[in-house]
């Protein structure tokens, strides 16, 4: 399979690393410094692209890649508030293809599973109140995560005593606060945890280096060289399906 790299920071080097292994070839790599390769012969050429930049430049990186006939897949997160519609529209109505995950760790699908059977669980003992936590390298300049709203917005779903996450402190009971850190280089930890009076209840999944997010990418990406319109990891894994 041809891969294009959108990005060439510590992610795309670890999927270029990733991908290379699995015998695929690395045809472009688009930095901040040669835009004008997304009209290139050699990007056109790819049967994915694969996009980490950050939430100011994603939007803009999809049109291009949609523009060049290339699928896309990618990671980066905060902007679904603005474009989210449009873009779903251009995968669903217009042919274009884009895999969009605020995580691709397996561990990290997992753990959303995990989170969700737990949260319909407690959403029958309500003396448990739910927090979560998320640290992250002090490079990452979103806060919460994509991640943390992700498993956020699926304890929502399952949990009838809470209507919607805030950030760091709860104003009132119906309140889901995340609580973010930002230190050294730590690659994500995401704990979630049910406090009452008699005990409480923690999950965390705490990711030791960037290789499963490369890797779940890269995965992601051969599913996605087969397949069109907007895709989730639900997708990829059925078990994260309701």
């Amino acid at each position: 399979m041809k891969i294009a790299l959108i990005g060439y920071g510590k992610m795309g080097k670890e999927i270029e690393k990733i991908a290379l292994s699995r015998g695929h070839e690395i045809v472009s790599i688009i930095d901040m410094n040669n835009q004008d390769d997304f009209e290139s012969p050699a990007f056109k050429s790819a049967d994915v692209a694969i996009e980490f930049t950050n939430p100011a430049s994603a939007y803009s990186n999809y049109i291009k890649t949609f523009k060049a006939n290339v699928k896309v897949v990618s990671g980066s997160t905060g902007w679904i508030p603005e474009h989210g519609d449009e873009i779903k529209e251009l995968c669903n109505k217009s042919g274009k293809t884009l895999f969009w995950s605020s995580n691709f760790s397996l561990g990290v699908a997992i753990f959303s599973a995990i989170n969700k059977y737990l949260a319909k669980i407690m959403n029958q003992f309500p003396a448990y109140d739910v927090t979560m936590t998320e640290t992250h390298h002090v490079h990452k300049l979103d806060a919460p995560s994509g991640t943390a709203i992700t498993l956020a917005e699926d304890i929502l779903r399952n949990l009838d005593r809470k209507d919607q996450w805030v950030k760091e402190e709860a104003k009132t009971a119906n309140d889901l606060p995340i609580h973010s850190i930002r230190e050294g280089e730590v690659p994500g930890i995401h704990s979630i945890r049910y406090d009452s009076d008699a005990d409480s209840i923690t999950i965390t999944h705490d990711a030791k280096n960037r290789t499963g997010f490369a890797l779940g990418a890269v995965l992601a990406a051969e599913y996605t060289s087969q397949k069109q319109g907007f895709l989730v990891m639900s997708d990829l894994f059925p078990f994260l399906k309701d």
